[in-house]
């Protein structure tokens, strides 16, 4: 029984550190020694880039609201389109037939990532900013995203995304708003553990290309170089969110192998400082491993129930849980069920993109999510 009992206990202090002692931990120290950044009116060129399949039904409306920034230096819009099939191409060059700093880069359908790469190499901009085909921009965030970087630490920054109104009853919003509060306080700390695809840029001389996306290489990637990835809660990003948690839950399964392939490389560790290597596990890979660790908490749990009343207490409180979350699924109007349905839906989420990936990968190629549009 020592060896379940060192089970139970330890993935109960994991699933506790990584919720809660973690960002608590970073929030107390970002107070008492916080970095800044040396923020300054800079205005290099920069280049936009707009990865695109099928996005008929929002790509004109995004460029529209990319071409209305009041950045102050010069601006150029690529949309990269990963060989979509609907009028995709044919809206943007109907919009670059007009507006010269627009600009259609089609490749052959391989996927997000090869197609950023392959833009960026084809594009000149100083520094590089990407966002997404269903994003908005408040009019002054690429000017807020730029400012960071007359800091010569800062090689990367990413800003605010905020998660508009669900049509229906997802909680990713109360999530996001916890990651954000955690974002900042890295931020402050020193670096980032991971960004957004809705709103970053980077230094034109930092980039790479990495082979597990944009997200969580390239904080690391920064941080190995000496350099910083922060966090700029004043350029202003907006997106729909998907309208159930159950929508939230297939596209984090699709998602989430990139993760898993990231992370189980053991690329993120290498060569970077002890603390924030610290901050990686705490933030990354215990996070997405809480299925796991809820799967072992339980398991463990049941098998120790006879071992006295702090076991029965523990099973009585996951037992809990459980019915609170399928309160939350059957919408019963009890406080706090949608938020534990929309948690044991997520840390299932890890569980069977774990199993995606050891099957078969993680794809090049992607579908936009269900509602989001």
């Amino acid at each position: 029984m020592l060896v379940v009992k060192a089970l139970f206990w330890g993935s109960l202090g994991a699933l506790a550190w990584t919720h809660a002692g973690y960002p608590l931990a970073v929030a107390a120290a970002a107070r008492l020694r916080p970095k800044g950044v040396r923020k300054g009116e800079i205005a290099p060129s920069v280049t936009v880039i707009v990865p695109a399949y099928n996005e008929e039904a929002v790509i004109g409306r995004r460029l529209e609201n990319l071409l209305a920034l009041d950045y102050p230096g010069d601006i150029s819009i690529v949309v990269s389109s990963d060989a979509s099939e609907d009028r995709t191409d044919a809206i943007v060059e109907e919009v670059a037939a007009r507006e010269p700093r627009v600009q259609l880069l089609r490749w052959e359908r391989g996927g997000k990532l090869p197609g950023l790469n392959k833009t960026v190499a084809a594009t000149e901009g100083e520094v590089v900013a990407f966002t997404d085909a269903n994003t908005t921009w408040a009019p002054d965030a690429l000017t807020k995203l730029v400012r960071n970087l007359a800091d010569d630490d800062v090689a990367y920054v990413c800003g605010r995304l905020t998660l508009q109104s669900a049509d229906g009853a997802n909680r990713e919003g109360i999530y996001w708003r916890y990651e954000l509060w955690l974002r900042h306080s890295e931020s402050r700390l020193g670096s980032i553990t991971g960004g957004n695809g809705s709103i970053y840029a980077i230094r034109r001389s930092d980039y790479a290309e990495a082979p597990f996306g944009h997200d969580l290489s390239f904080p690391p990637l920064a941080v190995k170089r000496g350099r910083r990835a922060v966090y700029e809660p004043e350029a202003l990003a907006y997106e729909k969110p998907t309208p159930e948690s159950a929508d939230e839950f297939r596209r984090k399964v699709r998602m989430l192998p990139w993760s898993w392939g990231f992370l189980l490389s053991g690329k993120p560790l290498r060569g970077v400082p002890p603390l924030y290597a610290l901050e990686l596990v705490s933030h990354r890979h215990l996070r997405y491993a809480s299925g796991a660790l809820h799967v072992v908490l339980l398991g463990t749990n049941i098998a120790l129930v006879r071992e006295g009343v702090v076991y029965q207490a523990a099973l009585g409180a996951q037992a809990a849980w459980l019915a609170l979350a399928a309160a939350g699924r059957l919408r019963a109007p009890v406080p706090g069920a949608g938020i534990a349905h929309y948690y044991l839906l997520m840390t299932t989420a890890t569980l069977a993109s774990l199993v995606r990936y050891l099957r078969s990968g993680a794809s090049l190629t992607w579908e936009k999510a269900e509602g989001t549009r």
